[in-house]
Formats: C-alpha cells, structure tokens, sequence
C-alpha cells in the first residue's frame, strides 16, 4: 500500500475553517458511472492537518498537536517527530503542514511555536530516519492574530521550497497585510533553503530588488491560503483561499508565469468588491463558489495524475471542511469547464495528500485517513 467553522473555529471544531477558513453549478452528488471512487480507510491519526510522500512509498502524516507519523504496509507508525512541547493549539494553531526536499533528504515543518509565530524548521532525513541534531530554524513570522496562519509548504517542480502565510488573522484583513507588499503575511513565499543562511532568495524571484518589497514574496492578495499544491504534469500551482463571508476561491497561476501574481484580498473576496478598487493588477480565481450552510471553507487538493483512477486523471480534486463532499473540476487551457461531486464524503476534511505513485489521500481532521480509490475495487472484495 501507497499509501466540516467558517472564519473562527467554535471550540476544537473550528480548526480549520480559517485554519482552513466558483460560482458554478453545485454539480451531481452522485458522480457519472465513469468517475465511480470510494474512500478507503487506511488510517486513524490524532486530528491529522497534512500529509506528504515520503521514502520507499510512504505517507508521511502530520497531527495537529506536533506530531510526525509514517504510513506504510503495516499502518501508521508512532511519531518520528514529537514537537509538542514547542507548539500550541489555541485557535487556528499547531503543526499545520510538512514537505520532503525533492531527494527527501530534507523534512520541512510549517508550524505555530508556543508564542504563536509562524515557524519553518528543516529535520535532515537519512535512509527513511530522521537524524537527531540535525534540526534548524529556517524562517519565523509573527502573527498578530491566533487565526489564517496558512502553514502549507510544498517543493514546486523548479526545486525551490513554497510556504503560504495567512493575512495574519483577524476578520476583514484589518493591517491590510494582503496588498502590503512590505510583510510576509497574506502571501506565498519562495525561498531556497538549501543556499544561504539560514536561506537564500532566489535571483529570479518577481520584487528582487525592488525598494520596500519583501524579496521572498512570489503572490500575493491571500486571505487564508490554506492549502495548495502543484499540478505534478503541467506545473500549475493551484491554491485553495479560505473565503471571509461570501466566497470560497480556488486561484491558479500557470506554470512558468514568473509569479508576482495579486490574487485581490482585502480588495476582492472572490470575484465580489470587498473594500476599494479592484486592483489593476488582479488576478481573479479559476473557480469560486457561494458560502452555505453547508459550505464555509474550501480545502484545496490536487489535480489527480494517477493510475488507479485513470478518469479522474487532470481533474483537480478539492473538497470543503464543513460539507466534506469530494468534488472534482474538469479543467481546460486553465480554465474550468465543469464541477463533479464525486459522491463520496470524508467527513472535515482539512487535507489532502499526494503519495509517490500520485493518488491521493483524505485528511480528515477527526481522524481519518482515507485513499481515493476506484469503487469497483471495493465491491469485488
């Protein structure tokens, strides 16, 4: 084996909402007979928040609490990470992402630490064990609010490490971090943590250079971007933006785009006016939908480049923390042209992830971890 909140949590539930926390059809709840998955129980964690492939064919399965877990053949392991000392779970808080280096030499955390700062820590990883001592410190930020901390972290196919900040919290964006070009928050970042010290910004980075702009900064105009990730064939970087009142958005910057791009917050929330003008300059979301009752923080996923569900293939999958429907988009020259609901529901849902061969994993943060598989599959046995 390869192996439901809106902007605030209320109470332990409201995680990820903000933690978390276009418009198109709602689509079917049952999906076209040819897209028939079901969701395969593979694990139980403690609230896992990220998951990422690790060596020889694992998943390596973050919980919220500052724990570090692998999944292979024999099931979830203990922790090969305890942080638990160092990180608190008041608000949106805790480990909220991790990611290999390419080789998967290098572990990366994304977590809060006990002050409530955003912190980047590399663990160096050798034959499938993480080495003692070997921990640094590659980045803190400080974060005025206890919610939108962001935390995804990913390697994009160019080798350079990508880390998503929320606007620091709050409602409405009240520091105005996301236009503000002079802070880390509200952003996604590209750094390289394997030059520098303690990383180093890489030359081609869009505002190199320019006076009063943070070099690390490749977009900005994120409220909460809770999670994203790269289309592994095309490169495409596709990010799921925790919506404030109205919308939910899915943003998507092509590959080779050079970055810089403005995805609108605080200005627009979605494609809708928020406060002033729109800005020149923005880029508005491939896919947004209308918040609900039943819909109040989008979950961004991955477009499915495996085999096992060869239909799906070039979908983007995403799902939404208080609905829990998996729901998949059929996607065209970067545009959407269609929204599936695939008829499966994992329950609230904050995280998806990739494994090596590319299915796909459901994070759910009551416990679950579930693969995407064909349905068919589960009906023979």
């Amino acid at each position: 084996m390869k192996v439901r909140t809106r902007s605030a949590l209320v109470g332990a539930l409201l995680l990820a909402a903000s933690l978390l926390s276009s418009t198109a059809s709602a689509g079917e709840k049952t999906a076209p007979r040819h897209l028939d998955v079901a969701l395969t129980k593979v694990a139980e964690a403690e609230s896992p928040t990220a998951g990422t492939a690790g060596p020889d064919g694992t998943v390596w399965i973050a919980e919220r609490a500052g724990t570090v877990r692998v999944l292979d053949d024999g099931g979830l392991g203990e922790p090969v990470i305890d942080i638990t000392g160092e990180t608190t779970q008041d608000g949106e808080r805790g480990l909220l992402g991790l990611a290999f280096d390419p080789d998967r030499t290098h572990l990366y955390l994304s977590f809060t630490d006990l002050r409530g700062a955003s912190r980047l820590d590399e663990f160096a990883v050798v034959d499938g064990q993480v080495r003692k001592g070997s921990r640094r410190t590659v980045l803190t930020q400080e974060q005025p609010f206890a919610n939108h901390n962001g935390g995804a972290v990913a390697f994009g196919p160019d080798g350079m490490l990508y880390l998503a900040l929320g606007d620091g919290g709050s409602a409405n964006d009240p520091h105005d971090n996301g236009q503000n070009l002079d802070t880390l928050l509200g952003k996604i970042l590209r750094i390289d943590p394997a030059k520098g010290d303690p990383y180093a910004v890489p030359a081609d980075n869009p505002f190199v250079g320019e006076p009063g702009v943070r070099p690390e900064i490749w977009a900005y105009g994120l409220r909460n971007p809770w999670r994203f990730s790269f289309d592994a064939a095309r490169g495409d970087l596709l990010i799921g933006d925790v919506g404030q009142n109205r919308r939910e958005e899915i943003d998507r910057a092509p590959a080779g785009s050079g970055g810089g791009e403005n995805y609108g917050w605080s200005r627009m929330e979605g494609t809708l006016p928020v406060a002033g003008e729109e800005p020149a300059d923005h880029v508005p979301p491939v896919f947004e939908y209308d918040r609900s009752s039943s819909r109040c923080s989008v979950t961004g996923g991955y477009v499915y480049r495996g085999k096992a569900l060869p239909h799906l293939r070039g979908r983007y999958v995403f799902s939404d923390y208080c609905e829990g429907d998996i729901r998949a988009l059929r996607m065209r020259n970067g545009e959407v042209t269609g929204e599936t609901n695939l008829g499966v529901d994992g329950g609230r849902v904050v995280s998806f992830a990739e494994d090596v061969a590319r299915e796909l994993y459901v994070l759910a943060l009551g416990g679950g971890v579930y693969r995407l598989d064909p349905a068919a599959r589960l009906r023979s046995r």
